[in-house]
């Protein structure tokens, strides 16, 4: 372990939502109090302590509290940001899906599996609807532990291949998204947990996000960020990203955290606006499956980081997400559904008022559409790609 990583991981503790510590060591994936664990502020990279050379996300591996002796990498992060017109306004879009897995998991994925190879595992567990199990599946490959992942069984079929593709065992659960995670912590006593929704180092890879926005855009904030969020972790990502640039006094304000959720799945989104989630009535599936999340398991935790960011957060319909989807392709960028919801938000932000011309907006786009093939092609099914309908 170099000098700089041994010092950041001596600095550091792991405390669980009751305020009890942790060793920044210790093998767990929760606290004593049931909650999910977080790593305490890591100083924000220097501008001379980025590694430029590394065209990847470890080229902040000064803020990254794993030793490079353990880095499981595939090249991840470092993604293209470029500006596009959305209806007469300058927008950068992150895309997420030039990552190796195709998904933006992979950020926190390789810091999670890096910091368990440290530790010594040889054997994890995951539950996903997709892009998660994925991810797991292709790092630990390239770390050589074995892994296990833990599916809902209406997952798309592109997805739960892939995984199997890089020899991840699969076990196909029927049921909600939340009785899948059930299963994965009861299993959780006869194999490693290295949830992505649980694990506090995945976080810590998906902060580098915010690194790379500041980065790109001069080492300035940009106003806005949009997002989607299932469980939240780019939401968390962005938040613990940019609070330690904040506190390092790299920039001077925090941008704006503007959420999208699909409508009968935005637990994080009513929340914030105070709406009883009871009043939407019962949950219908959505084509944004990568966001289908009841219960997120930080929800909290999420909801006050958007507060914190003065930020805001909307429940989209199918029919928004639809047309976002294809809003995007007319421009060029084949987007899953999920990320679909994150289009379908900016427009709502940009109708309200929320967001201004002249502000710098950033939209996270977390994966490809190559990946849910079946529901993109109940997208574009009779429709053109701005929305209506051919004849």
């Amino acid at each position: 372990m170099n000098d700089t990583t041994s010092t950041l991981t001596d600095t550091l503790f792991l405390y669980d939502r009751s305020g009890r510590r942790y060793a920044s060591t210790d093998r767990r994936w929760r606290g004593e109090d049931g909650s999910p664990l977080a790593l305490s502020p890591v100083p924000g990279p220097a501008p001379d302590r980025i590694d430029t050379s590394e065209r990847s996300l470890w080229r902040y591996q000064s803020a990254i509290p794993v030793s490079p002796r353990h880095r499981v990498s595939l090249g991840e992060g470092f993604t293209p940001m470029p500006p596009l017109d959305w209806d007469g306004l300058r927008v950068h879009f992150k895309l997420e899906w030039f990552n190796p897995t195709s998904s933006f998991k992979d950020r926190g994925v390789t810091v999670m599996i890096s910091h368990l190879r440290g530790q010594g595992e040889a054997r994890v567990l995951e539950d996903s609807s997709g892009n998660g199990g994925s991810s797991v599946a292709a790092y630990a490959a390239a770390a050589g532990m074995d892994a296990k992942i833990i599916v809902p069984a209406a997952t798309s079929a592109a997805k739960i291949l892939q995984a199997r593709a890089y020899g991840a065992r699969i076990e196909l659960v029927a049921g909600t998204r939340e009785e899948v995670s059930d299963e994965a912590i009861r299993q959780s006593e006869q194999i490693f947990y290295a949830s992505h929704n649980w694990h506090p180092y995945f976080l810590q890879g998906t902060k580098t996000i915010a690194y790379e926005m500041w980065e790109s855009l001069g080492f300035r904030a940009p106003d806005n960020v949009v997002l989607v969020a299932g469980a939240g972790s780019n939401v968390l990502g962005c938040d613990i990203g940019f609070g330690e640039l904040l506190e390092a006094g790299r920039i001077d304000r925090l941008p704006r955290l503007l959420v999208g959720q699909p409508e009968h799945w935005a637990a994080i989104a009513d929340t914030v606006n105070g709406i009883d989630p009871r009043s939407r009535g019962p949950r219908v599936p959505t084509i944004a499956e990568g966001a289908s999340i009841a219960a997120p398991v930080r929800h909290p935790e999420a909801v006050e980081a958007i507060r914190r960011s003065g930020g805001a957060a909307v429940a989209v319909t199918e029919d928004q997400i639809h047309l976002a989807v294809r809003k995007l392709a007319s421009r060029g960028l084949y987007a899953e559904p999920t990320s679909g919801v994150a289009a379908a938000a900016l427009d709502h932000f940009l109708a309200d008022g929320t967001i201004g011309p002249g502000e710098t907006t950033v939209v996270v786009l977390t994966g490809a559409g190559l990946k849910s093939a079946e529901a993109m092609a109940t997208v574009f099914d009779g429709g053109a790609p701005d929305g209506r309908s051919r004849t």
